[in-house]
Order: structure tokens, then sequence, then C-alpha cells
């Protein structure tokens, strides 16, 4: 019986990983069309939603490393999408901010993104969908 619960975790694995495979793939692509790599297009929209913050809490809410972030964070400030200033109530720590530059990328990439993401779902019903979530929220347990 072990053996078979092992190989159905297995096999559950396996086709978590190919359907994310999937749908990366796809999302990948209105990333390409709008000139932005997943991470920058994933700082972009933080900072759209959110508004400005310490590096520090940016790498936690796009579950980046510091040392990629380091490199993306810079490439976005010679294209002139984010700023960097020094936090007045920590002078050790920067904030990142949109410029208007990057604010008008993330306006432009943001539907497409969306609407790849909304088609990518629909094989799902919006029933399935919330199920979907509540299971996969169980992993966060581990």
């Amino acid at each position: 019986m072990e053996n078979k619960n092992k190989e159905l975790a297995r096999k559950t694995m396996i086709v978590f990983r190919k359907a994310q495979r999937t749908i990366d793939q796809q999302v990948a692509n209105s990333f390409k069309n709008n000139g932005i790599t997943p991470t920058q297009f994933s700082v972009l929209d933080v900072l759209y939603s959110k508004g400005e913050m310490k590096i520090c809490h940016l790498i936690s809410k796009i579950l980046a490393t510091s040392g990629n972030m380091t490199v993306v964070l810079r490439n976005m400030e010679k294209n002139d999408w984010i700023y960097r200033k020094i936090d007045p109530s920590d002078r050790r720590a920067s904030l990142i901010g949109l410029t208007p530059k990057g604010e008008e990328v993330i306006k432009q990439a943001l539907p497409e993104h969306l609407d790849t993401v909304y088609h990518s779902m629909s094989v799902l019903s919006p029933t399935e969908q919330e199920q979907l979530i509540a299971i996969l929220k169980k992993f966060k347990n581990l």
C-alpha cells in the first residue's frame, strides 16, 4: 500500500510540474512580446500595485534571490524603469519605486499578461480554480 501511495505522489508531482511548465510557457510569451523578463515583470507588478518599498520586502514579495535581484534592479534602473533612494527612516536601506517610464511599461504589459493568465486558467471552471487554490495553499504548511 505504501508503494502505491509513493507512486501516486510521484505521478502527482510530475503532472503538477508539467502543468506549471505549460502555464509558464504561455505566460512567458506575454513577457517576450513586451520586451521584459519574468522577474522584471514581477518587480514592475509589485511596485505598481504596492508602491515603493525596501529591497528586502520586494525580494520576499517576488520570491527571488538577492544575487539575482541585484542584477535585475541594476538593469531596470539603467532602463529608467525604477528609481532607488535612501530610506529616510533607515539611512542604511534603499527604497525602490517605479519611474513614469516603468509605470508605462507595466501598464502596457499587464493587460496581455492578465489575458494570458485568464486563458491558461480557463481550462478550469471558476469553482475548480477555487478548489485548486485551496489545495495548493496546503503546501504552505510543509
